[in-house]
């Protein structure tokens, strides 16, 4: 072949740039990198010894959650505006689409961050939490169902579950915890107080057995394959999530209703005590759970995960997941008035800050080495050819696909 057309064919060849790549390779996988980051300002707010520096250390925490979540939404808007066919195949996907409604999870730990650092310092009024509660609530339905309707019209292989597919729910379980935040700064004897109580309660069952029934399908799973591996490992401690978050919901709602009812007088005299009563129990039962799933998936994670770089990813899901159960250490910790849930709970805390900073600096290491949000040169000119000019690449295009 002589010089002159391989320069040709160089030339023919389209060219694409790493910034097209980059909007074209993300994904829906990325929220959990936020959310990780505002699993370590809400486990740090927990800590009994609170101190100005503490709480300038969480606030830096709580902006760079924004920002990631600013980053995340702006690459997949481009992505859908530049690339739709690419936008909608990861939405449709049975496995991607399942990290669609993490975008609500990730609002969510933005909203407690500013109930936490912006209400007190006098930056955002409390009638604006509240309209942001009612707007995490419809944007959780806007996303969950119209995900549920899509990934439920297809069948799926039970022999590939993993908990991680209770994210297509997991949006509605959180409200309970956002709505135990949100009464912090909405005042009991307020109407409104009795809106946000009854419908967190509602929405964290509808969340709570919805997911729980995911979790006895993993349970079936493991039954039949063993231990989940490679990849898949990672999505063993999703499964802490519902009864974690639950108990934390359930503790922190109860105190609550001890005021909201007595002063409207709803229901009976005792009723706040007695659902506090409950409450406390009833968590205290869920968070043996999440504790027992939390080993169930710790115990055989390093020799069953692949430790490759490109699935750093999905290694975020050692963080969030956990939130919940090791935020309701410190709540048994007051209830109860024993040291030991401080201390443990101290240590899990710097278990969480500890992973990640690990995290973090892999996730780094694996973006700017290409590993991760990087599409391949054929699957951008696949998605930007014009329909006169796709038979000119036919064979070029169908070489690899990034699906």
């Amino acid at each position: 072949m002589s010089q002159s057309s391989v320069f040709e064919q160089d030339r023919e060849k389209p060219r694409v740039g790493s910034l097209a790549r980059r909007i074209h390779g993300w994904s829906w996988q990325a929220f959990p990198i936020g959310m990780g980051t505002g699993a370590v300002y809400v486990t740090l707010s927990g800590l009994k010894s609170r101190s100005p520096t503490l709480i300038t250390v969480e606030t830096i925490f709580y902006f760079i959650n924004i920002i990631l979540f600013l980053l995340n939404s702006t690459t997949l808007l481009l992505q859908a505006i530049l690339y739709p066919r690419q936008a909608l195949r990861l939405i449709k996907d049975p496995v991607k689409g399942i990290f669609v409604p993490l975008i609500v999870l990730s609002f969510a730990t933005i909203l407690i961050g500013t109930i936490n650092y912006a209400v007190p310092t006098g930056h955002v009024h409390p009638n604006f939490i509240y309209a942001l509660f009612w707007v995490y609530v419809s944007f959780s339905i806007i996303v969950c169902f119209p995900m549920l309707m899509i990934w439920f019209n297809n069948p799926h292989d039970l022999t590939t579950f993993t908990p991680a597919w209770a994210f297509l729910v997991f949006p509605m379980m959180l409200v309970g915890v956002v709505a135990f935040n949100v009464l912090k700064v909405i005042p009991s004897e307020e109407p409104r107080a009795i809106g946000i109580l009854l419908t967190a309660y509602a929405f964290q069952g509808l969340g709570f057995f919805m997911t729980f029934f995911y979790i006895c399908i993993y349970i079936i799973r493991i039954m039949m394959t063993g231990f989940l591996d490679g990849h898949q490992a990672n999505g063993a401690f999703v499964a802490c999530g519902p009864p974690g978050f639950t108990a934390l919901a359930l503790i922190n709602l109860g105190k609550k209703a001890q005021e909201i009812l007595p002063l409207h007088g709803l229901v009976s005299p005792e009723a706040g005590q007695i659902w506090y009563a409950s409450s406390v129990m009833g968590a205290l039962l869920l968070f043996g759970l999440a504790v027992f799933f939390f080993l169930f998936g710790a115990l055989p994670y390093w020799f069953k995960v692949h430790k490759h770089l490109h699935e750093i990813l999905g290694c975020w899901a050692l963080t969030f997941p956990n939130v919940g159960w090791i935020a309701t250490i410190r709540a048994l910790g007051d209830i109860f008035e024993l040291q030991g849930f401080f201390v443990w709970h101290l240590i899990m805390t710097i278990i969480m800050c500890t992973l990640w900073l690990v995290l973090f600096a892999l996730t780094m290491l694996a973006f700017w080495k290409g590993k991760i949000f990087m599409a391949k040169d054929e699957d951008v000119i696949k998605d930007t050819l014009v329909e006169a000019d796709v038979p000119k690449l036919t064979k070029y295009s169908e070489s690899s696909s990034y699906v």
